[in-house]
């Protein structure tokens, strides 16, 4: 679904990722993890089309996306979270789905502008949508309410559901669990492998909190000051004494 091939950035004299390369399978759910400035946002900025790699190349489904903007990535079908939440404050939880709608329907400016037939009968399929997504990850009672209003991990949950509304085949998340009590990081896991399952996508995630991380993982990528030091499954890793002298550490 996803691969990246000896991927690096540099900027002016500062590597900051170096021969990246991962593979992401159909229905799999991957950890990127690392130390704090490992280069694990930056090559998910690469891979959504913030950054564009200084060599190496990026495939979505073996077509090359590297270099393309950000919404034409999207409109391809990676979408994304953020270490820190960035709903649309003033907008309500409905309407912040809404807004990651209009990718699928792609209205005219001007049946917009004017409303016409075919911009209000976009709008009704879009409202009936995101109103079965909430549903379907009980959110629906919230739909009305505004979107910063929701506790800390609903908020985390709807700008997960937002980013599902866009219809992506492959799932980027920046730190899900960050700021996350026990009992809310158990639900994640939980609501991470349900999102694999009912919308039949992968899932790459970054994440420090390593309950999650081995608890949901298939396969984990360690990256240290911007180099891959080792791949493979939770148990794999680990044990893996570059990973416990560069991050993990012992007891």
């Amino acid at each position: 679904m996803l691969r990246t091939s000896h991927v690096s950035l540099q900027f002016g004299g500062l590597t900051a990722v170096s021969d990246f390369s991962i593979n992401v399978e159909n229905d799999e759910i991957v950890g990127l993890i690392g130390p704090n400035g490992a280069g694990k946002t930056t090559a998910f900025n690469m891979i959504t089309g913030q950054y564009t790699p200084t060599s190496g190349e990026i495939y979505l489904e073996n077509k090359n996306i590297t270099g393309r903007q950000p919404h034409l990535i999207t409109a391809a079908g990676i979408a994304r979270t953020f270490q820190n939440i960035r709903l649309f404050s003033k907008m309500t939880v409905l309407e912040n789905i809404l807004v990651a709608c209009w990718l699928r329907e792609k209205p005219g400016l001007f049946e917009s502008v004017l409303h016409l037939p075919g911009y209000l009968s976009k709008e009704k399929r879009s409202r009936e949508f995101a109103r079965e997504l909430l549903s379907s990850v009980g959110l629906l009672e919230n739909a009305d309410d505004n979107a910063v209003s929701l506790p800390y991990g609903k908020q985390r949950r709807l700008e997960i559901v937002r980013a599902l509304a866009t219809g992506p085949k492959i799932l980027l998340l920046d730190e899900p669990a960050a700021g996350m009590n026990p009992q809310e990081s158990y639900e994640l896991m939980d609501f991470i492998v349900s999102v694999r399952d009912k919308f039949k996508i992968c899932v790459l995630l970054i994440e420090h909190h390593m309950q999650v991380v081995m608890g949901i993982c298939t396969r984990i990528y360690v990256l240290d000051y911007g180099i891959t030091i080792a791949e493979g499954t939770p148990e794999e890793i680990q044990k893996n004494q570059k990973v416990i002298d560069a991050y993990l550490g012992v007891e």
